[in-house]
């Protein structure tokens, strides 16, 4: 099959479901595929995993790809978003656990949060939360779980429950202050973790459950319900009960049949009892190993605090201490310079107008801060710090969207919806109608490699800035980023890549810069214009 083109391969796998011609394929493009993941991550494992998604990617998309004379262009840039995907997901990998050190090296040296002020308040506060929040702050700091299960409970992304999560902890400590209690989101993230759930006393659990299972079954007789309550009384109460029923036993209140049944409800019930011990059996051997896991782990983190000559912990200490410096002293220069970028940052929007969208009502002061952190220099400077302002707003929507989008799905027996209207009922507070309308219901395909398997998409109509936004795409079941200007011009361009591939012995271009020649058309040099221009507004900003 090395003699057939790429489109007939890919026709033949569509159309006879071919997995020679498939394979084919993989084996024509795989080291072209897995040196440009290697090349983009830098690690090997990675690069495979990129690889494998790719032709994944292929062949979930491969009926619409039979128009393409060449796979080359497609999975190169297959290979770039997923790789890309790949580095975002290391990236934040590496923030939460850099975030969970710095946990531990704050509460090494912070004064510690006082339980005894936090607790009276607690319940208080909580019922002051809006529901997602609540949620939110209960699975991650009450229940223990981690983010990822945070947001397969919520239906929602790992990202977005860390989102809702920092701020539920926010939301929280501001209504501490309101009762006078003082107290910093980490101190108190780390007292709630280890005093807000106590363990019930032993046993309970089963007299709960034993209870229930008496009180459910259907008795006849007033004999079978004074028996049932015996068994949830005290001692005094059983003694009473039990002379009682003697008292009206000789009296020849109960009949002999309701005695049996009595004693087969007891019979039946010697089962359940024995299994409930087991279980709290089980229990007990899973709290001593928890006990013993835990051990192990303060053992670990000793050890770790005490080792003062890795050197990945005493970058992590003088950032703290730079950072802390920094908090204590608003005055010093680097803090100065931030906010002076900020200040100059707003007058910028305020005199560029055609900039600014509705989202951006949902900035907080770091997003603010954050974008603020670059140069400042140039036209471009200033274009990309926009379009980061624009990305956090729209991404904090997006946040909002999607468990909406969920709920109406699961409401509607897996309908799409037609009208974004018809997802105002189930937001958590009403959306402005100003920023529905930047947005639009679309077919999957809009935005490559998001969306698979989805119904439909909810993506942002436009780009305000099309060189430097990020696009959008928003589904039941999560959403996810790629730059506006691929999505554009990937079409445009693959004729493009095409020409210097086979221009230059099949090399693709280490530079976008390098295809500026083989663009033959108004339209192809514009594109790439904007790609360069793109290129060196990203190595400006680091």
């Amino acid at each position: 099959m090395n003699d057939q083109t790429d489109q007939k391969l890919l026709c033949d796998y569509v159309e006879r479901k071919s997995d020679p011609a498939f394979a084919a394929i993989v084996q024509r493009y795989v080291d072209l595929v897995y040196s440009a993941a290697l090349r983009m991550s830098g690690d090997a494992h990675a690069a495979k995993d990129v690889t494998q998604g790719v032709f994944f990617a292929l062949s979930r998309n491969a009926s619409q790809l039979t128009a393409h004379r060449t796979l080359a262009g497609w999975l190169h840039n297959t290979a770039r978003n997923l790789a890309a995907k790949e580095i975002r997901s290391e990236v934040r990998r590496r923030e939460r656990e850099q975030e969970a050190v710095a946990m531990n090296e704050l509460l090494a040296i912070q004064p510690d949060t006082n339980w005894d002020d936090i607790a009276p308040h607690l319940d208080a506060a909580l019922g002051e939360l809006n529901e997602p929040d609540r949620e939110a702050l209960l699975l991650r700091y009450f229940k223990n779980h981690d983010l990822r299960t945070v947001g397969a409970a919520l239906g929602i992304s790992d990202d977005a429950a860390q989102k809702r999560v920092s701020r539920a902890v926010e939301r929280l400590r501001e209504s501490f202050a309101k009762r006078g209690v003082t107290v910093g989101a980490s101190g108190l993230v780390i007292v709630i973790s280890a005093n807000a759930v106590q363990a019930a006393p032993v046993g309970l659990a089963v007299t709960i459950s034993t209870s229930a299972v008496l009180a459910g079954t259907a008795v006849s007789t007033s004999t079978l319900i004074a028996a049932t309550q015996t068994i949830a009384m005290t001692t005094l109460q059983k003694t009473l009960i039990t002379a009682t029923v003697a008292v009206l036993a000789g009296a020849g209140i109960y009949e002999a049949r309701q005695a049996s049944q009595l004693r087969e409800q007891n019979q039946a019930l010697q089962p359940l009892q024995q299994q409930q011990t087991e279980q709290l059996k089980e229990l007990r051997n899973e709290h001593d190993d928890a006990l013993n896991r835990l051990a192990v782990a303060l053992a670990a983190n000793k050890d770790l605090q005490s080792n003062r000559n890795t050197s990945e912990l005493l970058k992590l200490r003088a950032e703290v201490t730079r950072l802390q410096a920094e908090a204590n002293d608003p005055t010093g220069s680097a803090a100065k310079a931030l906010l002076a970028n900020v200040g100059r940052l707003k007058q910028r929007l305020e005199e560029t107008p055609n900039a600014t969208i509705p989202e951006l009502q949902f900035l907080t002061e770091q997003d603010w801060l954050k974008a603020a952190s670059g140069k400042l220099d140039t036209d471009v400077d200033y274009r990309r710090a926009l379009a980061s302002l624009r990305s956090a707003g729209e991404n904090k929507f997006a946040s909002m969207l999607q468990p909406a989008l969920s709920q109406y799905v699961q409401a509607n027996n897996g309908q799409f919806p037609i009208d974004l209207s018809q997802l105002q009922p189930y937001f958590t507070s009403p959306v402005d109608g100003a920023i529905l309308q930047r947005w639009e219901i679309t077919s999957p395909k809009t935005v490559p490699n998001i969306g698979v398997g989805e119904a439909g998409i909810i993506t942002q109509k436009a780009a305000v800035d099309d060189v430097f936004d990020s696009r959008i795409a928003v589904g039941s079941r999560g959403y996810g980023n790629v730059d506006f200007l691929t999505t554009v011009t990937q079409d445009i361009l693959a004729p493009v890549y095409k020409a210097f591939i086979a221009a230059n012995g099949g090399k693709e271009p280490a530079d976008i810069s390098q295809v500026l020649p083989y663009a033959t058309t108004p339209e192809q040099q514009a594109a790439v214009q904007k790609m360069i221009l793109r290129g060196s507004g990203s190595r400006a900003s680091q």
